[in-house]
């Protein structure tokens, strides 16, 4: 019972920790600003299933992102429903993008390393 209350709390913090580098990578790579929907379809599309990152998450990171100078948004009408908040990547995000992305490697290089031979029968 504490090891499955460990590998959940495990579980959020990994993601957590990884939610924001994801939707500056979904960002940078779209041609056009994305409202919330549009990024989660993406993420799903991108994981081939059930994204690590439910919907409902991501709006907080979004915000977050912003409030950095990371993202940039625009809130547009809708014909079919409230009006949208679009988010963009900003150049600071773009090399926060970069930057991160270097970071994001060596540790799961240094991470990949460490569990070399574990699990393996």
């Amino acid at each position: 019972m504490e090891a499955d209350k460990a590998t959940k709390k495990f579980e959020k913090e990994m993601k957590s920790g990884t939610a924001s580098l994801v939707l500056l990578s979904i960002l940078a790579k779209a041609e056009e600003p994305l409202y919330g929907y549009l990024i989660a379809r993406r993420l799903e599309t991108e994981t081939g299933g059930e994204p690590l990152i439910k919907q409902g998450a991501l709006y907080p990171v979004l915000r977050s992102l912003e409030g950095s100078s990371l993202l940039s948004s625009e809130v547009e009408a809708s014909t079919s429903g409230p009006p949208r908040r679009y988010y963009r990547i900003t150049r600071q995000g773009r090399e926060t993008l970069v930057a991160w992305k270097g970071i994001w490697d060596s540790i799961r290089n240094f991470v990949e390393v460490s569990l070399e031979g574990v699990g393996d029968e």
